[in-house]
């Protein structure tokens, strides 16, 4: 066996390359394994009335493992692609134990035109308005995605992978996606509600097939479509500068009761317009990179959900605090949101082989139910120890909280010690 392992090694050598085991001579079929890690330690204040295991807890530091992933994709042949994600996302102390990896997508497809028009089935983020709908979470610019565009993220879909079917492709320069898909049922979601309220909610209802298109005209350099995920940044490595567009439209989604007391279904309708530009702007390395999208949505009247990521606390004492527990803010309800991020990477090499790319992104938002607009701030600094592979990203994170009559009564602070290894 010894023997047989020494003599495979230099064939290995010569076919494995970028991460990529290929499966012919030239490396057009292959397979490719990837891995990343994200570990957060945080000190925050927490939303008022937080309980952990019902004592009352004002603030405090946790650990956790906000992301764990493993990708294993592969052109199989010519036409034939198959594309699968497994791992483990917001694990902390609060989190069962062996709780072990899930399902983030499962999907194969098949090239119908070359580039112009492929198909695919399966639990896939080929769906989406905007183009962080499905952020590639190894290249985020600072410490986290702008996740309200994860607008029903395990409400109706699996972690904002849905079950469906979808056509991709480049027509010249402008990169199109269409899906359709089979939402899942809001009544295995944690925050199912079987009956109507006077606020819109989703329906208990057999849903109805979710549609979904977006398309970004790509002026300068083209990016890679093979997998649904968009690179938050390149780091100056390629200029890339697109306008996007699309939406999400799901038929009697929602429900609510009207003055009378009936039930009146509405439908669900997102769209977004965004522009995205990561280019390099010196000579040394620097580089420049800015994204901004305007979306509306529409969950019907006065319809409002908390984001609360990586929860370090279980519970409440104060109904009267809109936020609920913990580190949660209304991050989606009807209405317009706003998001922009920017960030400069300094010059390559400014201590020893590393640098630095100081980053900030803001989410305003003018939701039905809040009497003030949400303001969202997250903004710190990456120390690039070697790009995406090994980085270290400090934050400082900055959320309102409202009563429970939509009235902002204060705010809140969180610091965030990221660490990422990617392997890719």
């Amino acid at each position: 066996m010894l023997v047989g392992l020494g003599l495979m090694l230099p064939v290995f050598s010569q076919t494995l390359k970028e991460g990529k085991f290929y499966l012919n001579e030239n490396g057009s079929h292959y397979v490719k394994l990837t891995l990343i890690n994200q570990i957060w330690v945080r000190s925050q204040g927490y939303n008022p009335g937080s309980t952990r295991y019902g004592y009352p807890m004002q603030s405090g530091s946790d650990i956790g493992i906000r992301r764990y992933r493993v990708q294993f994709f592969g052109q199989l042949t010519d036409r034939v692609f198959i594309y699968s994600q497994f791992g483990e996302n917001n694990f902390n102390s609060l989190s069962d134990r062996k709780l072990g990896f899930f399902v983030h997508d499962a999907a194969g497809e098949y090239m119908i035109v070359h580039k112009k028009l492929s198909l695919g089935a399966g639990l896939t983020a080929w769906g989406g308005f905007a183009r962080f709908c499905s952020p590639a979470v190894g290249s985020i610019l600072g410490v986290d995605a702008p996740l309200f565009l994860q607008s029903t993220n395990d409400v109706t879909d699996q972690f904002l992978r849905k079950l469906g079917i979808y056509a991709k492709g480049k027509l010249g320069k402008l990169d199109y996606r269409i899906a359709v898909s089979d939402p899942m049922a809001f009544q295995r979601a944690a925050g199912y509600s079987p009956s109507p309220q006077a606020v819109s909610n989703f329906s208990s209802k057999p849903a109805h097939k979710q549609w979904s298109g977006y398309f970004q005209y790509q002026f300068l350099d083209q990016e890679s479509n093979q997998t649904p995920y968009l690179a938050g940044t390149y780091h100056g490595k390629k200029t890339v500068f697109n306008l996007g567009a699309g939406m999400e439209y799901q038929p009697q989604a929602m429900w609510h009761l009207d003055t009378g007391a009936d039930t009146v279904d509405s439908d669900l309708l997102q769209v977004a317009a965004d522009v995205y530009y990561d280019a390099p702007i010196g000579s040394k390395g620097q580089a420049l990179s800015l994204y901004g999208v305007i979306a509306y949505f529409d969950f019907g009247p006065g319809y409002l959900r908390n984001l609360a990521v990586m929860n370090p606390v279980n519970g409440t004492t104060r109904s009267d605090v809109l936020n609920g527990s913990g580190n949660g803010f209304p991050a989606y309800g009807t209405g317009l949101s706003a998001y922009a991020q920017a960030g400069y990477k300094l010059r390559d090499n400014l201590i020893g082989h590393t640098t630095f790319m100081p980053y900030v992104t803001l989410q305003h938002a003018r939701y039905d139910r809040l009497t003030r607009p949400m303001d969202f701030t997250d903004m710190g600094i990456n120390w690039l120890l070697t790009s995406h592979t090994s980085k270290l990203t400090a934050a400082w994170q900055y959320r309102p909280i409202y009563d429970a009559g939509g009235t902002l009564s204060d705010h809140k602070n969180a610091l965030i010690l990221q660490y990422q290894t990617f392997f890719n």
